[in-house]
């Protein structure tokens, strides 16, 4: 057995402290809940009691593994991974299984070396008597601020496990979202992709050799103007391949760059926003990302304004971050968050007006998963739209570029059997 110290509030606010005899800690979260208290902190104190443990040297001080960190190269786990463990960890504590003993178990069945190192190290912090959220705040790179203020929240409010559902769910969404722009986008991208290889090939290889059976079948008569022209592409990114190459590497170096200076970033997003196509699908991914963290955050009890930092921190989208951070402004001088959106051009009205009503009736969270929702379900539609509108917008763009190339092959062939030995005027001269 082991004493526990509690701090806890009760429903009225009112803080509360004590010691609880029990054997883990798990059993002393319940008992807490039991008198109807809400914990916020639980550590151990004293030492085990009929526990008589042999007498033995007491261990030096342990040295940390060494360990071998290349940048960039480790350190990461995959959201599906970091999804699939939070609601693992949500069904064992809403089983009622302790906390420290649900990490241990998710330890045991983890396959991702890094994750489950991380959670070794969240047991064992937890075993010291750190709460869950000190334990993950220990791992920023791993979990997010949205993570880390939610999983405090809901430790504050005695509802762990409703807070790890709503945090899987949030992240199960989000990656589902993702996960159709990201099919949406493949399609144009392998097909240019396919695209430029085949024309790298037509050009560097195939088209030099056409140019070597003309000027023998020609006799040096002139090819027509087209041809010139196609085989004169030819030639330069022939004898210039490698300065081609190295001028496109060299851009796709500089835009990298461009995306990481503020302006750079702000321009790029505001391309995305703005784009003819593609600009409505990124859009309304923006909006329901921003409506589903703001709503799963309120609902678990996190500060609206400090629920606005992290929304703007987690929007994915410079122009969305600066529409919340105006948003936040607002609110912090005692304004609706309603009246900001519907000042932006980049929320719609109705996504203004139904947060609007939601603040009227005190249904703010619930009416921020509605939006969520409803522009998930139009994310889906808009992306199997962009795939079908794309894909004759490609074949067509193919046939056009790979038939120039034959028709600009062809025409020396036409000229040699319409002006040579076989063709009307040859057969005019015999």
């Amino acid at each position: 057995m082991s004493n526990y110290a509690y701090i806890a509030v009760d429903p009225a606010g009112h803080e509360t402290r004590g010691v609880l005899d029990v054997p883990d800690q798990g059993e002393a979260l319940r008992r807490v809940r039991e008198m109807g208290l809400f914990p916020t902190k639980l550590q151990e104190k004293g030492e085990r009691k009929n526990r008589p443990a042999p007498a033995r040297p007491r261990p030096g001080p342990k040295r940390a593994p060494i360990s071998i960190s290349i940048p960039g190269l480790g350190g990461r786990v995959k959201p599906a991974t970091l999804a699939t463990f939070t609601r693992q960890l949500a069904t064992l504590v809403e089983a009622g299984m302790p906390l420290l003993r649900s990490l241990r178990t998710l330890e045991e069945q983890e396959e991702s070396r890094v994750m489950k190192r991380v959670i070794g190290e969240l047991a064992l912090a937890i075993e010291n008597g750190s709460s869950l959220a000190e334990a993950i705040a220990q791992h920023p790179r791993i979990f997010s601020r949205l993570y880390l203020n939610m999983v405090k929240a809901g430790e504050v409010s005695g509802a762990l496990e409703l807070t790890l559902s709503r945090l899987a769910e949030f992240m199960e969404k989000a990656r589902k979202i993702k996960g159709k722009i990201v099919a949406a986008l493949f399609y144009p991208c392998a097909v240019l992709v396919v695209a430029a290889g085949i024309l790298a090939l037509l050009m560097v290889y195939i088209v030099p050799k056409f140019k070597l059976i003309f000027v023998d079948l020609l006799n040096g008569q002139p090819m027509p103007a087209f041809t010139v022209f196609v085989l004169g592409v030819s030639e330069t990114i022939k004898n210039h391949i490698l300065l081609v190459g190295t001028g496109m590497l060299a851009l796709w170096t500089l835009l990298l760059l461009s995306l990481r200076t503020e302006g750079g970033r702000w321009a790029f997003d505001r391309f995305k926003l703005a784009m003819p196509v593609v600009g409505p699908l990124f859009r309304k991914a923006a909006i329901s990302r921003f409506a589903r963290t703001l709503g799963t955050l309120i609902s678990s009890g996190v500060p609206i304004l400090q629920a606005l930092t992290i929304v703007k921190e987690t929007a994915g989208n410079v122009v969305v971050g600066q529409v919340v951070s105006s948003v936040h402004d607002r609110v912090k001088e005692g304004d609706h968050i309603a009246p900001a959106l519907k000042a932006s051009p980049v929320f719609p009205a109705m996504v203004a007006g139904m947060v609007d009503v939601g603040e009227q009736t005190g249904a703010l969270p619930e009416m921020l998963m509605k939006i969520a929702d409803n522009y998930d379900g139009e994310v889906e539609n808009a992306a199997t739209a962009l795939t079908s509108v794309l894909e004759p917008i490609m074949i067509v763009f193919l046939a056009v570029v790979v038939g120039s190339i034959v028709i600009a092959m062809f025409l020396p062939l036409v000229d040699i059997y319409t002006k040579g030995p076989f063709g009307a005027k040859g057969r005019g001269e015999e």
